[in-house]
């Protein structure tokens, strides 16, 4: 949680409460004791019986095994201050998380229990859950955009068959601008949509950029997105892409004021046609 400084293990089934464990300590870089760390992203291990935590203000990436938590163990990974969302590779192996206001992505190897990279990421990278695909040039990568400026940064992710290229920033492509929160793609799109939610021009927050992932040189196309959703007067920013089961439509809120009419609008993915 964000307040009290902590995280809960609880029962599954019935969501009551287990155990408490208190996540004030010391930070990762100045070594000071820090009175209210806030929790961020918690994701589930597929290697072991560990919830991985992003304790945030000590930069401290905690991974809890919960076989048995009346003798609770604990890995401390030392990662970078200001830990926030993250998203696994594609082989579930890899957890690439953001130090946003570090500007950096760590990289935990989840089978290894260990940090395997640290990665300069500017400026206050903020992936959501990333997006994962194929670069025509570089394999698998892990992609983020930024709430500090209009980059998208692609990280290669196979260290196996492109170990060169493994744990790098190999391509930064150019957006509509700051402000973006989260990126999407899936396994049966060709496109990586990006939205620019918190940009302060208003065209910019009411649409979406779009990449063909097979030609990401190419730039991007703009979506109106919350044109087509006609709601009239508000500041109608869109945010968070995401897809259906079947891969071929893709999902975005307009958000506006309390007392406005916000929406859902579903585009066709092939055509980018609402």
């Amino acid at each position: 949680s964000y307040w009290p400084p902590q995280y809960t293990i609880m029962d599954g089934l019935t969501l009551e409460p287990l155990k408490v464990v208190s996540t004030r300590g010391m930070t990762v870089d100045t070594q000071e004791f820090h009175p209210e760390p806030r929790v961020a992203a918690i994701v589930a291990s597929h290697e072991h019986p560990e919830f991985i935590v992003n304790v945030k203000e000590t930069g401290q990436i905690l991974l809890v095994n919960y076989e048995d938590i009346n003798n609770l163990r604990t890995t401390t990974i030392g990662a970078a201050r200001f830990l926030h969302d993250g998203g696994w590779d594609v082989t579930k192996r890899y957890f690439l998380t953001a130090a946003n206001q570090s500007n950096k992505v760590a990289v935990v190897d989840s089978k290894e229990q260990k940090l395997t990279a640290l990665i300069d990421v500017d400026k206050i990278p903020h992936p959501g859950r990333g997006a994962n695909f194929v670069d025509p040039q570089y394999g698998p990568v892990w992609a983020t955009s930024a709430l500090g400026n209009e980059k998208i940064t692609l990280i290669a992710t196979d260290p196996e068959k492109h170990a060169d290229h493994a744990w790098k920033v190999v391509r930064v492509l150019k957006g509509q601008g700051g402000g973006s929160l989260f990126v999407k793609t899936h396994p049966k799109s060709k496109h990586l949509y990006v939205d620019t939610t918190l940009n302060p021009d208003p065209k910019i927050s009411q649409s979406v950029a779009v990449f063909d992932i097979n030609d990401l040189e190419a730039g991007y196309k703009v979506l109106p997105i919350a044109e087509w959703a006609n709601l009239g007067e508000g500041p109608k920013r869109v945010v968070q892409p995401e897809f259906n089961a079947g891969g071929d439509e893709v999902w975005f809120s307009v958000w506006n004021g309390k007392d406005q009419r916000s929406a859902i609008v579903v585009v066709d993915d092939k055509t980018l046609k609402l």
